[in-house]
């Protein structure tokens, strides 16, 4: 068994092991689990109900990870999209008035345009388009971007006042100082090079803080997933066929189409999986497997799915092929009787893990020409935009928008990729139709 899985995913290639692989799967889906029951939270304010939410949740995921590592064979997870989901809640139900069927029919448009964009090779070319420096700017702003959602998520950064407006919250909360001990301890064993470190300071701290009673044991670690009925098959899809509801597929398509590849393209060189030219070879196959899990997703009744940066959690424990992503998908599945064990995974115990894989990110920026102002300053708008607007979209599109404009008014015509003004458009269209409080 394990010499076919080593040859199927070709470790040896990668220069890892099965082991290795397992210990990253378990690390990447831990740090990614709270979609299980973050995701319904936020699509119950768009009317639909929370246990079939997370069902759909759980299969959507389950699906697009196994896709992308028996498929695809990268070490990705797909889940449903944070910042997707809350435009669908809150800006097309509740401010646009649309119900939430006509909402995740345009989700499922959205998914299947990407599926014919990627099988006609254009997302292709698209992705060959984008200069080296913004790949690895890519990289860089979902270091950053991941940092910040940890310090968010462990309660030691949150919203301040106007002028200022992130703040520090009290040192003396145990649950910030547990976060704390976590991102030290987690430290301490990257230090010394333990394998599956960060996995161990996720159950480390998880269990200090039931013991510390700062977090409840869970009453019950089984349960039977709720039926799937009410939201199955329920998609409005020629209510989102409507000209009025044109700009909302666009928004949808757009946010997609920059967070997928904005992720692909920075996960994959985090990973060292970028060959010479700074290309992800066979990048059809993961952008399918994205697709294809965006138009099932739909159907079962939530919002658009994409690559989850959290994957890198799992990259940095050694995870390098697809048993990566199948072992994170199979415990997708399984999650759906876990679910009030794996929930109850406190954010005090992963946001540490995040913290520090967004530091490592930054190793990205050594790959970028700081001695060229056409490459860095459309970098540095990337990686800015991405973290202070605490959107992976915002950010993406500002070097799509900046980088031939700043290379044209240079006189280096030459040094942009025909593709580039195609996403140059795109990301004019994004920022048109995008609402502002995105």
């Amino acid at each position: 068994m394990i010499p076919r899985l080593e040859r199927y995913f070709r470790l040896a290639a990668h220069g890892t092991t099965v082991r290795r692989e397992i210990l990253a799967g378990l690390t990447t889906f831990v740090t990614v689990a709270y979609i299980i029951v973050v995701n319904p939270a936020i699509l119950e304010a768009a009317g639909i109900p929370k246990g079939p939410s997370m069902v759909a949740t759980i299969l959507s995921a389950a699906f697009g990870t196994l896709l992308m590592g028996l498929y695809a064979r990268r070490p990705f997870v797909i889940a449903p999209y944070m910042g997707e989901n809350a435009f669908i809640a809150f800006t097309v139900v509740k401010v646009l008035g649309h119900s939430w069927q006509t909402a995740i029919g345009a989700v499922c448009i959205g998914g299947i345009l990407f599926t014919l964009l990627t099988l006609t090779g254009i997302r292709s070319w698209f992705v060959q388009a984008i200069p080296r420096s913004l790949k690895y700017a890519f990289a860089a702003g979902i270091g950053l971007f991941l940092s910040l959602i940890g310090l968010v998520s462990i309660g030691l950064v949150t919203t301040g006042v106007p002028g200022a407006p992130l703040r520090a919250t009290g040192f003396t909360e145990p649950a910030v100082l547990l976060a704390i001990a976590g991102i030290l301890l987690i430290a301490v064993l990257l230090a010394h090079r333990v394998p599956g470190g960060l996995l161990i300071g996720i159950v480390v701290i998880t269990i200090a803080g039931y013991a510390g009673g700062i977090s409840p044991v869970p009453e019950s670690f089984f349960g039977p997933p709720p039926s799937l009925a009410p939201i199955f098959l329920k998609l409005d899809i020629l209510g989102a066929l409507q000209w009025g509801f044109f700009s909302v597929i666009l928004t949808v398509f757009i946010m997609d189409f920059v967070d997928t590849m904005g992720s692909l393209i920075g996960l994959a060189a985090h990973a060292d999986l970028l060959d010479a030219d700074g290309n992800l070879p066979e990048v059809e196959k993961p952008m399918l497997a994205d697709a294809l899990a965006t138009v099932v997703g739909a159907l079962l009744g939530t919002s658009t799915t994409g690559t989850y940066i959290e994957s890198a959690a799992g990259i940095e424990a050694g995870g390098r092929s697809g048993l990566t992503a199948v072992v994170a998908g199979l415990l997708f599945l399984a999650s759906l009787w876990l679910a009030p064990f794996l929930t109850s995974i406190p954010a005090y115990a992963y946001g540490p893990v995040l913290v520090i894989v967004g530091g490592m990110m930054l190793a990205a920026l050594k790959e970028i020409d700081f001695q060229d102002p056409t490459e860095w300053i459309p970098a540095f708008a990337t990686i800015a935009l991405m973290c202070f607007t605490y959107n992976l979209g915002i950010g993406l599109t500002a070097g799509f928008v900046t980088y031939p404009v700043i290379k044209l008014a240079a006189g280096r015509r030459k040094d942009i990729h025909p593709g580039m003004w195609g996403l140059f458009v795109l990301s004019l269209l994004f920022y048109v139709f995008f609402p502002g409080h995105g």
